[in-house]
């Protein structure tokens, strides 16, 4: 009886003590004492003692204060806070019949919760039972809440819910019905079909609101499905007529926005009209004029008409359109770039580089708009006004931009000056009106951005240099001038170094029909390199072309031999391991060979590109102890290489079977005996592993190997390039370079466009001739146009299997 009547006192003490606990403070009162908070542990110290309570509280199941402990909670998380132990608590206010207490139990559920927690399967029900409510507020918080986090299980089970309310009449309803729907179809795709009859009234809908989401409902299902898109096709003069009701209608206090009724309505249909009309030429003549009608009515003093005028034209540019009607989406553009808005400025250069490669003369009328952008001080607008301007390049506009151009690469910032020179050589090398231009145009960039221009530009300017015969004594005077006392640029004092060794005569005879020559003497020529093999600023490269030039002098000069024969032996003994052995290697060319020494040092022959279809090959320079850069080779000569599968063709006993080639281009390269090896797949008869040579944005570089056996030094190199893109790749351009010891040759491709998705691949044959048995090593460099850009890049190949060269 004690213990009885003790635990009836303790229980009446408890719950005594809890009547008069105090109750928990509001939302507002919390807000306002953690902003009074002055130091960050000030508040953590608040948010704990707060979170403590409200724990205390949910423990006690305390269902008075349970929605207004939600909130707080809610709060709390948005503040960065963890609230994971409220999830259960607002399960319970989801249940509740209280309408207060379902709208925090929803929110809470929607920021608390998503797939990654079991808990959210329990609260099922609860949806579908809302689903079903008497009260349209109640359904449409469980619709918010199913179309914010619902799982595809979720999704599953209560999209038949979902599709009845997508069909009755409350407009409210209707439209958070749609874009549930939207979320159910991207997480259970399969479910498309079953909103296909609901969605054929939805356009006829007064309501903008329902309009709105209808749209988006149909957007999505086209994007998902060919079928769906096909099926849709037939609603074009419906969504036009909504279109032009928009822009005709007049002023509607409920839509408008700035003078214009409905912005984003008329934005979500031109984005439908976008999909519906891309490669279908039905379509987009039927939204030719309202789209005209668009572009020409359309307010562009706000930024509302703005947005406008950039769908219209991105929908303009992406469906078949009239020419005239692309014209006047790019002038919409042109418009764009005058505006004092950065953002709607880098909006128009984006764009217009994506159409430059279709409408290129369209553009073209911008170019001077385009190229003031480039003095913008907003590094986002430079760049693509860099981009753009390299794009409108051509014969007949190479000396103003390049003027241009020129000028910007003076003035950039450092981030700017590796991607401008690039852009530079490129197109001088493309559209060069003359040599001498193109000589003055990339000694130009040497002198401004030496020391970003990349790795292949000092040989292609020596390679450029010694093509240009009637240039010699011009290119050798002008690079003189330009190093005279300074040497901070390498690739300059490199290229200059290079050519005063080949053609110092040139320069100390002053013959130069060009400009005005210059008195220089043999012993001023020798001081100029000797100052570069004693810089500071020089690199062992760059003192390896000095040294070597030197050399090359004393077969050029007659007074100066013995100076030079005094600098080659004090560089005999010279820290640097390169420089000594070239240095050592020239003393002995002095004492033991000097009768070989003309012959040896004599001027390079004229570097000759191999042109295949279209691509040239590289030009490189090498690990080897001369620093000049690599001529291209020729072709090997003797028989050519043949398959392995001519063994086979061998045991059929004679030589008089002749293999039929198809000469159409394939998928795979034609060799000896073709059908016999489909026969056997994809076998590989030489046993010789394939690589992987390059994967990058997409874009995968597979080799495989066969070796002659006719000749065993020649190696057959197979490229096979596929594109796991969405968009082609178009201008594919694979080109490749190897040391001098080797000899390469680089047939035709089979084809210049890489398809998306893996659905085919460019093959091409590469020849590489090893009479040396050397690892196999290769540079190569892949251009290519992908989504509006032209796209650059090298790598080096040093993972050949050795049975592709032993």
């Amino acid at each position: 009886m004690l213990l009885v009547e003790n635990k009836c006192e303790h229980l009446y003490l408890m719950s005594f003590y809890i009547q008069r606990m105090p109750a928990p403070i509001r939302l507002r009162e919390l807000i306002r004492t953690i902003r009074t908070a002055r130091t960050q542990a000030e508040e953590r110290e608040m948010i704990q003692k707060e979170c403590a309570a409200i724990r205390s509280s949910f423990r006690e199941e305390d269902n008075t204060y349970r929605c207004r402990n939600v909130a707080k909670l809610l709060y709390m998380h948005m503040l960065g806070y963890p609230a994971h132990f409220g999830q259960l608590e607002c399960l319970k206010l989801i249940a509740s019949q209280k309408f207060t207490d379902k709208r925090i139990g929803y929110l809470g559920a929607m920021l608390l919760l998503d797939e990654r927690q079991d808990v959210h399967l329990l609260m099922t029900n609860c949806i579908k039972n809302d689903l079903n409510h008497s009260t349209q507020y109640v359904q449409g918080l469980a619709l918010c809440t199913l179309g914010c986090m619902g799982s595809s299980e979720m999704c599953r089970d209560l999209a038949g819910e979902v599709e009845k309310l997508l069909k009755t009449s409350n407009s409210y309803l209707r439209k958070k019905a749609a874009l549930c729907a939207v979320h159910v179809i991207r997480k259970v795709p399969e479910l498309m079909e079953m909103f296909l009859p609901a969605t054929k009234n939805l356009l006829n809908e007064k309501n903008h609101g329902v309009l709105h989401t209808s749209v988006v409902l149909l957007t999505e299902m086209c994007e998902r499905s060919p079928d769906m898109l096909a099926h849709f096709r037939k609603l074009v003069p419906q969504l036009v007529r909504i279109l032009k009701n928009l822009i005709m209608s007049g002023y509607s206090p409920e839509h408008d926005v700035s003078g214009i009724s409905d912005p984003f309505l008329q934005v979500r249909i031109l984005r439908l009209l976008r999909i519906l009309g891309r490669n279908d030429d039905d379509s987009s003549e039927a939204m030719n004029d309202i789209l005209a009608q668009v572009a020409t009515n359309t307010e562009t003093s706000k930024n509302v008409g703005n947005a406008i005028l950039y769908e219209t034209v991105l929908t303009i540019m992406d469906i078949k359109s009239e020419s005239g009607l692309r014209v006047l989406a790019i002038n919409i553009l042109g418009r764009f770039l005058l505006n004092n808005d950065k953002n709607i400025r880098y909006v128009a250069l984006t764009s217009l580089l994506k159409t430059v490669q279709t409408d290129h003369n369209a553009v073209q009328r911008h170019r001077s708009t385009i190229v003031d952008c480039l003095k913008d001080l907003d590094v986002s607008i430079k760049r693509r006004a860099m981009e753009l301007s390299f794009a409108l390049v051509n014969g007949n506009n190479i000396r103003g931009m390049m003027k241009e151009l020129l000028y910007f690469l003076d003035s950039c910032e450092p981030e700017f000056k590796a991607d401008c020179a690039s852009g530079i050589f490129l197109a001088a090398e493309k559209y060069a009106p003359s040599k001498r231009w193109h000589i003055d145009t990339i000694m130009r960039v040497l002198t401004t951005a030496g020391s970003y221009v990349r790795d292949d530009a000092v040989p292609n300017l020596i390679q450029l240099i010694t093509n240009s015969v009637e240039m010699h004594a011009y290119t050798v005077q002008r690079l003189y001038k330009a190093i005279l006392g300074d040497y901070s640029q390498q690739p300059l004092v490199q290229v200059a170094a290079w050519c005063i060794g080949e053609y110092g005569d040139l320069l100390v005879s002053g013959q130069c029909e060009e400009e005005e020559p210059i008195q220089v003497t043999e012993d001023e020529v020798l001081d100029i390199l000797e100052s570069v093999l004693i810089s500071n600023m020089s690199t062992s490269v760059t003192r390896g072309y000095a040294l070597t030039a030197i050399m090359k002098l004393s077969t050029r000069f007659t007074c100066t031999v013995n100076r030079i024969k005094k600098v080659v032996s004090i560089y005999g003994s010279s820290i640097d391991v390169e420089l000594q052995q070239r240095a050592v290697e020239y003393n002995a060319l002095f004492k033991k060979y000097d009768h070989m020494r003309s012959a040896l040092l004599e001027r390079m022959p004229v570097m000759e590109k191999v042109t295949t279809n279209g691509p040239t090959e590289i030009v490189q320079t090498n690990g080897e102890t001369d620093p000049t850069p690599l001529e291209t080779k020729p072709p090997p000569s003797g028989p050519q290489p043949t398959s392995q599968a001519n063994d086979l063709l061998d045991l059929l006993g004679g030589n008089d079977i002749t293999p039929v080639i198809p000469t159409a281009p394939t998928s795979k390269p034609a060799s000896a005996g073709g059908e016999l090896l489909d026969l056997l797949g994809d076998i590989n008869l030489t046993g010789i592993p394939s690589i992987t040579a390059y994967s990058k944005n997409g874009l995968k570089i597979e080799f495989t190997f066969e070796r002659s056996n006719t000749n065993p030094s020649v190696t057959v190199i197979t490229i096979q390039a596929s594109n796991s893109t969405e968009l082609d790749m178009t201008d594919f351009v694979f080109q490749a370079a190897v040391p001098k010891t080797f000899q390469l040759q680089l047939l035709s491709p089979s084809s210049s466009i890489v398809p998306a998705f893996n659905t085919g691949t460019i093959t091409q044959v590469i020849k590489v001739l090893n009479p040396q048995k050397q690892q196999l090593r290769m540079r190569i460099k892949l251009t290519y146009n992908h989504k509006g850009s032209a796209m650059q890049d090298l790598a080096e190949v040093n993972n050949f299997p050795p049975q592709s060269w032993q």
